[in-house]
């Protein structure tokens, strides 16, 4: 997986941590983590077009959930980052090389390799559905939430 759902869970757990509604700038969110604004909100954009996120332009404008942090799950933002795609691509190489004049009836059964990673990817997937932005926030201690908060907090009160 790209850094991107790193990102993406973080800001998601951080718009989730946040008291108010008020929507808030990638300028805001790229600054609290250090990270890049243009590719961050790259990945923001992606978010809001995968509805985990809503956008509103403008000054004042910027990124809040789309829906309560309990609704967004784990899976919706790794789909939303990195695609619906399988992770795992069979090639069928067992065909080529010694296998490549083989009969089509040694090949009906799955290969091995990829029936194990398909399995590997479904439970990886069912496990990130289990798990939702709010199950994330629910495990930051509460120094670092107030942290956060308040944070966020000196921009509004400055602005």
């Amino acid at each position: 997986m790209s850094e991107g759902v790193e990102w993406a869970l973080h800001c998601c757990v951080t718009l989730a941590s946040l008291d108010d509604a008020r929507p808030v700038s990638t300028a805001r969110l790229a600054a609290s983590f250090d990270l890049p604004q243009a590719y961050l909100n790259k990945r923001l954009q992606s978010l809001v077009r995968a509805g985990v996120l809503t956008s509103t332009p403008g000054a004042r404008g910027g990124f809040r959930l789309a829906r309560p942090p309990e609704q967004i799950s784990l899976m919706d933002v790794v789909a939303a980052i990195e695609g619906t795609d399988d992770v795992f691509r069979c090639t069928e190489i067992r065909r080529q090389g010694p296998g490549s004049g083989a009969p089509d009836r040694d090949f009906r059964r799955p290969c091995g390799i990829s029936t194990a990673m398909r399995r590997a990817e479904l439970a990886w997937r069912r496990e990130l559905a289990k798990q939702t932005v709010a199950d994330l926030l629910a495990g930051v201690p509460g120094p670092a939430a107030e942290r956060t908060r308040r944070w966020f907090a000196t921009e509004r009160t400055s602005t």
